[in-house]
């Protein structure tokens, strides 16, 4: 199984367990539903919170990249800290199909995958609403969670090894930014790779839309600082793990997150 970043006491055996007996209610219609689906190949995303930065920004990812998961005859699970009305709120903003998402109110399958839970300091005094948003902040200073921080400043001075991420013709929303076309980040610094500003713009519409809707996306802030994980189920068994330490980690290669799939030797169907 290969391994990237955050590691835990758990084999690649015990993690396809969990998997495996994972059920969790189903955003499309309610129903109990089992994680796992009798599939060749299959990516199995858990997320932290659905109002998190990595879950809004991976779910854009796997849009872009829905093409590339088809030819490869990879099916995508996901699912994340929420209740229903997160995942419906969730799925109508990113376009992820509520049929493929599942929810976990409160972070137990994290647990039992041994996750990162984040920084979990406690300051006399505080509730716990108040230490979960002490810890958030302290993370997003790149406290307890290394990387963030020069993934934030990336997606504001641009990246000549990942890929362009907005068309010209294109309109992006950010508020409280006027509506920008995408003309105007070739006109910032070329085209054809990530220009300056241009993640950062697509993070800030992502923060727009989930501060717009806090109570929706976030109906408990107790597990704001948990990280999630990225596996790989392929012949019953789990062939790539990815385990977040950061926020804004969710992928080795976060220029490019979906691009671990090309270095997997999937196994030849018999």
């Amino acid at each position: 199984m290969a391994v990237d970043t955050f590691t835990n006491n758990k084999t690649p055996a015990a993690v396809y367990e969990v998997l495996h007996q994972t059920r969790r209610q189903r955003v499309s219609d309610g129903a109990d539903t089992a994680l796992l689906i009798n599939a060749t190949k299959q990516l199995v995303l858990v997320w932290p919170q659905l109002g998190d930065f990595d879950s809004l920004e991976y779910a854009w990812w796997l849009r872009r990249g829905a093409e590339q998961l088809i030819q490869k005859g990879v099916v995508v699970r996901a699912v994340g800290i929420g209740d229903r009305n997160s995942g419906k709120a969730f799925c109508a903003y990113t376009g992820f199909p509520e049929e493929s998402l599942l929810l976990d109110p409160d972070g137990t399958l994290h647990q039992e995958l041994g996750l990162y839970p984040g920084l979990t300091l406690s300051v006399p005094g505080f509730n716990q609403r108040q230490n979960a948003w002490l810890n958030l902040l302290l993370m997003c200073a790149g406290i307890g969670s290394p990387g963030t921080l020069s993934e934030v400043f990336r997606g504001y001075l641009g990246d000549r090894n990942a890929p362009q991420l907005i068309a010209d013709d294109d309109v992006v929303q950010a508020t409280p930014l006027p509506p920008i076309k995408g003309e105007f980040f070739k006109r910032a610094g070329g085209k054809g790779f990530q220009r300056p500003f241009e993640l950062a713009t697509l993070r800030l519409r992502n923060m727009a839309e989930v501060l717009g809707k806090w109570t929706t996306y976030v109906p408990d802030v107790s597990h704001i600082t948990q990280r999630g994980a990225t596996y790989v189920i392929a012949d019953g068994g789990v062939i790539y793990q990815h385990c977040d330490r950061n926020i804004l980690g969710f992928a080795t290669n976060m220029g490019n997150p979906l691009s671990f799939l090309e270095d997997i030797n999937f196994p030849t169907p018999v």
